[in-house]
């Protein structure tokens, strides 16, 4: 592998969470439209979340209240970016994050090929284990080995983009001279790895990913430690310590009113970035109550951003 793989641009980037599940009542084709204000707007990247299936004990989601009920529609997040890349040309298209080991791996490898191909190149691809026990049981697949197959998963997808034939072996798959065509546009085609950086996932941030996205309540100090690790493995493994990608959230922020203050919650983007964060991520909704206010708030938020990050 290219020791130069995921170069991060010159300067830190903005992606926004757009929601593929229930919180705006009404035509799902506006999901489309919103992809479309976002490039407008001067966003660098859109990020679509990812379940398959839904059990009932969303309580027990670990991160605070989950955002809607277990039989709240939820849209496949795949088949959602490739609708968004039909109508964009500029913006970025990812996941974050698909729970990759739900789906198997030469089907993935060719879905998200296909994705790469049709947007001209513009996939970035976020992934993770996910938390619930139900979706893995749903597919038969053993929750307890989620970590496994997570690698395994990705390992056997970068097979079959890079190579031609492709013969890959793990404990959960293998496969011999296998043909997977077209390639991706973008070779290598980005993966970013999300979680706490135990040592299976700095192993797979540094031999298999170009970035991390930090679990969700990470600390500035956590990330910066984080970066600083990856950083160290990447240069003893051949690769660029500069390459490395690193998504943070900005820090939410509330006025004196109780909404979300949207130019407040920029203030973070620097300390972010100085701690090691190559890109912010901010979740439309928050700031965007009705589905028709939309533009207008993707511009702020790009305005808010550039105004803080240059």
């Amino acid at each position: 592998m290219s020791s130069q793989r995921g170069a991060p641009p010159g300067r830190a980037t903005l992606t926004v969470l757009l929601p593929n599940f229930g919180v705006y009542p009404g035509d799902w084709r506006g999901l489309i439209d919103l992809a479309r204000e976002a490039e407008d707007a001067g966003i660098d990247r859109v990020v679509i979340p990812d379940h398959v299936v839904i059990g009932r004990n969303t309580h027990e989601y670990a991160w605070g209240k989950f955002p809607v009920p277990p039989e709240a529609p939820w849209l496949e997040p795949l088949t959602v970016l490739t609708a968004m890349a039909a109508v964009t040309s500029t913006i970025r298209l990812s996941t974050g994050i698909l729970i990759a080991p739900l789906r198997p791996a030469a089907y993935l490898a060719k879905t998200v090929a296909t994705l790469d191909v049709l947007s001209g190149g513009r996939v970035d691809l976020g992934v993770g284990t996910g938390w619930q026990r139900e979706e893995y049981e749903a597919e038969g697949l053993d929750f307890t080995r989620r970590g496994q197959l997570l690698t395994d998963t990705v390992a056997a997808c970068r097979a079959l983009w890079e190579d031609t034939p492709a013969t890959f072996k793990s404990a959960s798959l293998s496969f011999v001279d296998i043909f997977c065509e077209p390639k991706p546009v973008q070779n290598p085609l980005p993966v970013w790895f999300a979680g706490v950086l135990h040592r299976r996932n700095v192993d797979r941030v540094v031999r298999l990913g170009d970035g991390w996205i930090p679990i969700m309540g990470a600390t500035i100090d956590d990330i910066r430690d984080g970066v600083a690790r990856l950083r160290d493995e990447f240069s003893h493994r051949g690769r660029a310590p500069e390459s490395l990608q690193v998504q943070a959230p900005a820090t939410m922020v509330r006025g004196k009113d109780g909404a979300w203050d949207l130019a407040a919650t920029m203030t973070s983007v620097p300390t972010l970035v100085e701690a090691g964060a190559t890109d912010i991520h901010v979740t439309l909704r928050p700031f965007c109550p009705a589905l028709e206010e939309a533009g207008d708030v993707l511009l702020s938020l790009a305005g808010a951003f550039q105004a803080v990050a240059g």
